[in-house]
C-alpha cells in the first residue's frame, strides 16, 4: 500500500485538496492518511462536511490573532509525531499557506518526499502577497513532484531551477471542486439574503482579506463600494467577511449602514459558488475565486497590486485594480457600463483547468512510488 498523507489547514486548502483526498480513497493500493492544522477552525470544518470527509489526525492549532510564528512552530511540533507515527511514503501539500510551508519542512526534516499541489505560482515580490509568495518558493525548493496548474506556472518553477522531469502539468484542482460542487447543486441561501436581496437588482459579490490589504487598503476599497452603490441604484453588494478581526475592524465601521451593502459570515462553499452564479462579477483579492469565477462566466476585478494567476488577466477573465479607490470604481464602472467588455470577459476562456488534475496527481503518485505504471495526459492550459 502507498501510504499518501495529507497535509491542509484552511478552507482554500481544504476544497483545493479535497478531490485529491476523495481520488486517493477511491484506489485500492493507496491508504490516506489526512492530516488538519486546522489554521483556520470553522471554515476549515465547513469543507469537511462538505465533501464527506474524515481526518486521521487534527492538530487544532488555531487560536485568536494568531501570528505566522505561532503557526509554524504549532504545525511542526504536531506534525512531529504524527510523522514518527504514521511514516507515509509521500506528503502532499496544497498551495502557499504557512500550513503549507510548515507541512513541507516538516516531511524534509524526516526525508519524506513532498508533492506540491499548485506548485510554480510567482509574483517575484517576497512581500507580495506575504508571506505566500516566499512560502511558495520554500516549499518549490522543499518538493519532489511540482503539480503545476498552467504552463506558466511550469516555466515558473524551470526558471527556479527545478528539472523538467519533477514538474507536472496537471491542471488546477480547484476546477474538480468546483464540478463536484456543481453537480450537486444544493445551495441553500441564508436568511439574511433571501430578505436582503431585490430580484430586479444585479449582485456584486465580494470577498477581500489579504494581510498586505488590511487597514488603509481596505478603507479605500470600502470607499469604492460605497461610491459603486451610491452610483448605480439597481446594484447590491454582497460582501463575504472574513473572520479575521483585523478585516471585521475595518469593514463593519465602513459600510455597516450603507445602503444596499449585505456584510455576511464566511458562509459554506455551495453557497458562496451560488453567491457568485447570482453575481454580475466578482471583486476579490482571494486567489482561489480569480480561478473559480471564470469557471462560472463572471469577470473578477482583482484587488491585489498584482497577482501570482497572471492567466486570468492575458486570457481576459480578470482586471487587476489593486486598492486604488478610483482605479476600482473605475473598473466597476466599465463593467457596469459597457456591454462589450463584460460579454469579452464573461465569455473567456478559463486557463485553469479541466477537472481532471486530481485524477492526474494520483496516477502520477502511483508511478513515482512503482505501484502502478499509467498513462498520464498533461493538462493542455
Amino acid at each position: 500500500m502507498l501510504k499518501v498523507m495529507t497535509v491542509f489547514g484552511t478552507r482554500p486548502e481544504g476544497i483545493k485538496m479535497a478531490p485529491v483526498v476523495m481520488k486517493l480513497k477511491s484506489e485500492k493500493n493507496i491508504q490516506p492518511i489526512v492530516v488538519l492544522t486546522a489554521q483556520h477552525r470553522q471554515m476549515l470544518d465547513q469543507v469537511m462536511s462538505l465533501f464527506d470527509l474524515q481526518s486521521d489526525y487534527d492538530l487544532n492549532i488555531m487560536k485568536d490573532r494568531q501570528t505566522l510564528s505561532d503557526i509554524t512552530v504549532r504545525v511542526l511540533t504536531g506534525l512531529e509525531k504524527v510523522m514518527e507515527e504514521s511514516k507515509p511514503d509521500v506528503v502532499l501539500v496544497q498551495g502557499d499557506t504557512t500550513t503549507a510551508f510548515a507541512g513541507a519542512l516538516s516531511a524534509f526534516y524526516h526525508k519524506i518526499p513532498v508533492g506540491h499541489i499548485e506548485a510554480g505560482l510567482r509574483t517575484d515580490d517576497m512581500y507580495n502577497p506575504f508571506p505566500e509568495e516566499m512560502n511558495r518558493r520554500i516549499v518549490s525548493s522543499l518538493a519532489s513532484l511540482h503539480f503545476a496548474p498552467t504552463r506558466e506556472a511550469k516555466e515558473n518553477l524551470l526558471k527556479f531551477g527545478v528539472e523538467e522531469s519533477k514538474i507536472y502539468l496537471t491542471g488546477n484542482t480547484v476546477v474538480d471542486a468546483l464540478q463536484y460542487i456543481l453537480s450537486k447543486d444544493n445551495a441553500v441561501y441564508p436568511k439574511d439574503f433571501v430578505d436582503f436581496h431585490d430580484d430586479k437588482k444585479k449582485i456584486l459579490f465580494v470577498e477581500t482579506h489579504r494581510r498586505e490589504n488590511l487597514g488603509e487598503p481596505m478603507r479605500k476599497i470600502c470607499r469604492a463600494l460605497k461610491r459603486i452603490v451610491d452610483k448605480y441604484k439597481d446594484i447590491e453588494i454582497v460582501f463575504s467577511v472574513h473572520r479575521n478581526p483585523a478585516v471585521r475592524e475595518v469593514v463593519f465601521p465602513e459600510l455597516s449602514n450603507v445602503e444596499r451593502v449585505l456584510l455576511m459570515d464566511p458562509v459554506d462553499y455551495p453557497v458562496m459558488i451560488g453567491l457568485m452564479k447570482k453575481s454580475f462579477f466578482v471583486l476579490t483579492d482571494s486567489g482561489g475565486l480569480q480561478e473559480e469565477a471564470p469557471s462560472i462566466g463572471k469577470p473578477v476585478v482583482v484587488l491585489r497590486e498584482n497577482t501570482e494567476r497572471p492567466e486570468g488577466l492575458r486570457a481576459g477573465t480578470a482586471v487587476l485594480a489593486g486598492t486604488d479607490e478610483n482605479k476600482i470604481f473605475e473598473l466597476s464602472s466599465q463593467l457596469l457600463e459597457d456591454n462589450k467588455v463584460y460579454e469579452k470577459m464573461s465569455k473567456a476562456i478559463n486557463p485553469y483547468g479541466d477537472g481532471k488534475a486530481s485524477e492526474r496527481i494520483v496516477d502520477i503518485l502511483l508511478n513515482f512510488k512503482g505501484v502502478e505504471t499509467r498513462q498520464i495526459e498533461e493538462f493542455a492550459g
